[in-house]
């Protein structure tokens, strides 16, 4: 069977080429640590210039298009663009993040700023209002809000001496804002005859209420209060683009390409005009400026930033390249050397040095470039062109050998032969047209069977033949160099390929996901040697695969940072990286490539997380097509919470059946009984696919939930009080540190959280409008202020909650398969713990938001579904209970050893003042010492062991335990059965509670004497039941198939019960032991009745649509009652044994 997991090795981002200049303005600065930080596509960079060397921030999901730096220098604000951008807050020094701000703005964050003393941030979205927000970042609150502007605001800053005072402007306005409270309020700058009402696009604010501000025009405006009071004509030749205060002074960089330094009256020092110096070029035009002592930094437009040291003003020095704007898509790496070449709609052709990380050439063509290819000497270089034509280049000098068109539409994809002998170029025409180089460039060849564009080509090993792909998602194949069409399989299977870059073909089926175009993977390139494939596709990400990856839905591990679309990928000549470029981003992304077994855990672990799931080693789904999942684990991971219509959809659907209905005249109806009733006792708890449910309350009760009830139980005198404020099914249940609170999570689209008191049954807060599906999972922190819940929706979201305010703190997608458990730290606030699906995760609040790691298993253990987690009583310390029995031991994040505890899954664990305490599916109870290294006692659930005072009877030995819970001297257990037992530490085990399992119950028969009913039900089983102050479980038998209903003969001896399967039996009513059974129709028996005197006659009724009618003492069927045209939910006798 091919191997679906994915691959061992690794990829390590190493260097990005470029900053983004084009729509961005003030992005460029210092850090304390003397570094440049910058961004590029979805990418915060921190780049060393004296080292030559950077580090990356990758925790957001898309453009990043702000940045504003803290008075620290060291932390570093970032917003992105996209539905629900967010904005983190991330430490320069070691590249993690620090905050995450979300939901607040939409569309995108145009502009940050930090106030003077660091504590606050200021935000404007891209919406339509241009909203302003004010957050106190740290703890992810948002303190005030208010409409910006009807117009776009280009920028915003804090007086540095009026601590509640900020300023924004923007086209054709300035606005002056007061912070009081909660309130911003603004009041327009004031312009008069002094200047022209302009776009102002950036400012500064000084002492005395004074700030600067630069025009459109180039002059800089410069106001007092609310009034411009003068202007410095002049001071650009065009829009003044970015101002930078500091100690200095202000730094002023314009359209113009000149830099102008002032002092702190706004004196003018020095002017330096970039333009003019020896890598100068014109139409610069600057869009950041930083100045710092004696250097300045400045970005271009055009992805270049500049160093200039003040004393050699006339040397700047070029510290970054990259592309300017325009799509990106040609990529081709040099056959014998680290070098790559890229071409783009910028019109440039650049040639790069992978060992160097750096640009060393340069070459402007006329038209746009899509497509590059070195021959196989690497002396040439061929471009193919957006008109149509394709260019050959002398790689040594640059200089032209030859310019041919033969197409209308644009050149997507060209190679040379493996022998240098032709050249294939693929256009949007369909055709694939071969060139002989030998001959300059003689067309001799055309490949002219796609009927769609070329997407991509491939040679064979000894250039006689070439594979293309085609927007059609046809793979075609052709002769070489004729071009003759190949249809012959036999011979297309012993084609050696030297390259493979296509996209379709049986040898890349795996690497497409989902519901998902053609078009969406937009290039591959396979290495060979370590047998591995890597994609760029259209949501941004650069994944490695198996190669050949012959499964549909292979395993990968995935890389974020192109924000939009990957254009191109491919492997330098030597393996050592991977080349990525970005369509929209346009920028470069060199990959180190780790290969299999160099990584041992090193990397994992890597400081450079930067956000969650940054190199993020996940695939769709982390499960390898190895069925090594416990059975009852699968069938939990597939149970759908849906519901077809939720409890909050009635109100709605009533109404709408009244309209539909209200021209029915209405009978009158009756009026309702005075009686009324009051539930008493529920025989149940839920076991079957909820865990951590059961809890010693305050008093010493015991709380647990089952159907939409949360129930308190008295163990003294068997009561049950009940809460009953959830309207649907609760999945999750955790008690408050004091025992005195419990919170209960439900089912619904939109899923609440109740947390109520245990003595008073009432509400104290009812969390909504997060939770999708239902709520599975529920934790309060250890001071009993906070809660963490877990959603059923996809991305399994996480919520932490201050409870009593009802108040969401933070928030984060927890992972894409099911979340089991969710832990509080004990001693960090802010960090939890969720174990799941193949999966462990610690995380940190960060604001808003939460960053996570994985649990790094190195070689210690593989990694495994969890199903419990626990926090030891030393800091860091972690123990998860694992799908196979192990318990695994976590430092920080570090697998340090695993211990053997159980048959089957550690469903439940608990936490003592010393040690610990476990259940598996092997219905074994463990004591255990605080590091799992001994284990003290066990317990094994067992019908031998019940006491006397046990409510019931076990259904089987050694059920398999989901919930675990210590108090009062007493060990408290449920079961998947259903059952809830108190176990003596010294051995005695008492049934306090139990219901059936999973599965519907539908069959209920009232003994017609005594105080007892049967119930059968899905869960094969039938159960007799004490319905006095006892409330007990009295005789329970397992039948082959699940049942529907059931009926007791009139004198109470007999009980018939009809089955799933179309069977049925009689019982003895007493010992529930066979009878009869009878087994004469296909579909489900749906209802069963004895004749009403003597019970001589038994009529069945089944989906069949029959009625059979048996006599009892004689064991025949003696009557069929056909005719009905559906099937049959109801029969009755009348008084005289006849049937209805």
């Amino acid at each position: 069977m091919a191997d679906r997991t994915a691959p061992r090795c690794q990829l390590r981002l190493e260097w990005v080429y470029g900053y983004r200049g084009h729509q961005c303005r003030n992005n460029l600065y210092y850090t304390a640590g003397k570094e440049v930080v910058y961004f590029v596509a979805g990418v915060g960079v921190v780049y060393n210039t004296r080292e030559h060397s950077q580090k990356f921030f990758l925790g957001h999901n898309d453009d990043i298009i702000s940045l504003a730096v803290h008075p620290d220098k060291t932390l570093v604000a970032t917003g992105q663009v996209g539905k629900d951008p967010y904005i983190c807050i991330w430490d320069s020094y070691r590249v993690q993040t620090v905050s995450v701000l979300k939901d607040a703005h939409t569309h995108g964050v145009a502009c940050l700023a930090f106030d003077s003393d660091g504590q606050r941030l200021a935000s404007v979205g891209l919406d339509a209002k241009n909203t302003v927000c004010i957050w106190d970042w740290k703890r992810g609150k948002l303190l005030a809000t208010a409409t910006g502007h009807s117009d776009r605001i280009f920028d915003i800053s804090w007086d540095q001496y009026q601590p509640n005072r900020i300023v924004s402007c923007g086209v054709k306005h300035i606005k002056f804002w007061t912070l009081c409270g909660n309130a911003l309020t603004a009041k327009r700058g004031i312009f008069g005859k002094t200047g022209d009402l302009q776009t102002i696009l950036c400012l500064a604010c000084a002492k005395e209420d004074i700030t600067y501000s630069g025009a459109l025009n180039g002059d800089i405006y410069v106001w007092k209060g609310l009034n411009l009071v003068r202007t410095i004509q002049g001071a650009h030749s065009a829009g003044i683009f970015s101002m930078y205060a500091c100690e200095e002074g202000f730094a002023t960089g314009g359209r113009d390409g000149c830099i102008r330094l002032w002092d702190t009256d706004f004196k003018p020092i020095t002017k330096i005009d970039l333009r003019e110096t020896e890598q100068g070029y014109k139409g610069l035009s600057i869009r950041s400026v930083c100045w710092k002592a004696d250097r300045l930094l400045a970005g271009t437009q055009d992805s270049e930033i500049f160093e200039v040291l003040v004393r050699e003003r006339d040397k700047p020095m070029l510290i970054m390249q990259g592309h300017c704007e325009g799509e990106l898509w040609a990529l081709a790496v040099h056959p014998k050397k680290p070098l790559a070449v890229t071409g783009s709609d910028d019109r440039s052709v650049r040639l790069w040095s992978l060992a160097d990380h750096a640009l060393i050439a340069r070459c402007n063509m006329e038209e746009a470039v899509r497509s590059v290819s070195f021959s196989p000497d690497g002396s040439q270089l061929a471009l193919g062109m957006k008109d149509g034509s394709f260019i050959v280049l002398r790689v040594r000098d640059m200089t032209e050998v030859v310019h041919i068109k033969d197409r209308k539409e644009v050149i997507h994809e060209m190679k040379f032969s493996p022998d240098g002998s032709y050249l294939a170029v693929g256009s949007n025409d369909g055709p694939v047209d071969i060139y002989a180089v030998a001959q300059r460039y003689k067309k001799i060849g055309e490949c002219n069977k796609s009927s769609s564009f070329i997407t991509h080509i491939d040679w064979s090993v000894d250039s006689k033949f070439l594979q293309t792909n085609d927007g059609a998602g046809e793979r075609l194949f052709y002769k070489m160099p004729s071009g003759k069409h190949l249809t012959s399989k036999d011979e297309i299977k012993g084609i050696h390929w030297a390259s493979w870059t296509c996209v379709i073909g049986s040898e890349v089926n795996g690497i497409w996901p989902k519901y998902t175009n053609i078009t969406d993977v937009n290039s591959v390139d396979g290495n060979y040697n370590s047998s591995v494939l890597v994609t760029g596709d259209d949501f941004g990400l650069v994944k490695l695969f198996r190669f050949p990856c012959l499964k549909k839905g292979a395993k990968f591990r995935k890389y974020v940072g192109h924000s939009a679309h990957v254009t191109n990928v491919r492997w330098s000549h030597d393996f050592q990286w991977v080349l990525s470029t970005g369509g929209a981003d346009h920028s470069v992304f060199q990959w180190r490539f780790i290969p299999e077994g160099v990584t041992n855990g090193v990397l994992e672990t890597s400081p450079q997380e930067g956000g969650v799931d940054s190199y993020s080693e996940e695939s769709d789904s982390d499960l390898s097509d190895v069925p090594e999942l416990d059975s009852d684990i699968e069938q939990e991971a597939q149970i759908n919470y849906d519901r077809q219509v939720y409890k909050e959809d009635l109100p709605q659907l009533k109404q709408q059946s009244k309209e539909k209905n209200h021209s029915v005249p209405f009978l009158k109806r009756e009026r309702a009984p005075e009686d009324s009733l009051k539930l008493q006792f529920i025989h149940g708890y839920r076991g079957y696919d909820c865990r951590n449910n059961l809890f010693y309350t305050q008093t010493g009760e015991v709380v647990y939930h089952i159907a939409a009830v949360a129930v308190v139980y008295n163990r003294q005198q068997h009561t049950q009080r009940l809460y009953l404020g959830h309207d649907d099914d609760i999945l999750s249940l955790s008690i408050h540190p004091v025992k005195d609170y419990v919170a209960t999570g439900q089912v619904g689209r939109d899923a609440a959280i109740h947390v109520w008191d245990t003595q008073t049954l009432k509400c104290l807060s009812l969390l909504k409008g997060q939770h999708q599906r239902g709520v599975c999972a529920l934790d309060f922190s250890a001071d009993g202020k906070c809660l963490a819940s877990v959603g059923l929706d996809d991305n399994h979201a996480i919520v932490f909650w201050d409870w009593k305010k009802g108040e969401k703190l933070a928030t984060t997608r927890g992972h894409k398969d099911k979340i089991f458990v969710v832990k509080c730290n004990p001693h960090h606030i802010d960090k939890l713990v969720t174990v799941g699906m193949k999966h462990i995760k610690f995380w940190q609040q960060t604001g808003g938001g939460f960053t996570s790691k994985r649990g790094t298993f190195g070689t210690t253990g593989k990694l495994e579904t969890m199903m419990s987690v626990s926090y030891g009583r030393i800091d860091d310390l972690v123990f998860s209970g694992a799908a196979t029995g192990d318990i695994y031991i976590w430092k920080d994040t570090l697998l340090l050893k695993t211990v053997k505890a159980h048959d089957g899954p550690v469903f439940a664990m608990h936490a003592l003042d010393k040690g610990f305490v476990t259940g598996g599916k092997d219905g074994i109870v463990a004591l255990w010492d605080d590091m799992f290294e001994r284990c003290l006692k066990t317990y094994a659930i067992k019908r031998a062991a019940l006491s006397a005072s046990s409510k019931g009877l076990l259904l089987e030995d050694n059920p398999s335990i989901r919930a675990i819970s210590l108090g009062h001297g007493h060990i408290l257990v449920g079961t998947k059965n259903g059952e809830i037992l108190e176990i003596d530490k010294s051995g005695p085990m008492t049934l306090l509670v139990q219901g059936h399992m999973e599965g519907e119950v539908w069959g209920l028969a009232a003994h017609p004497l005594l105080p007892v009913c049967a119930t059968v039900s899905d869960d094969k089983t039938l159960r007799i039941w004490e319905l006095s102050s006892q409330h007990r479980m009295l005789a329970v038998r397992k039948l082959k198939k699940g049942g529907r209903c059931c009926a007791f003969s009139p004198d109470g001896k007999a009980l018939a019960v009809g089955l799933n399967d179309g069977s049925f039996l009689v019982v003895n009513a007493d010992t529930v032991e066979d009878m009869v059974s009878f087994h004469h129709r296909k579909e489900m028996i749906s209802d069963i009745k004895f004749s009403r005197e003597s019970g001589k006659y038994l009529a069945v009724a089944s989906h069949d649509n029959f009625v059979d009618i048996y006599n009892v003492l004689t064991s025949k069927r003696v009557g069929i009652c056909k005719g009905a045209s559906s099937y049959i939910t109801h029969i009755d006798w009348d008084s005289r044994d006849r049937e209805d």
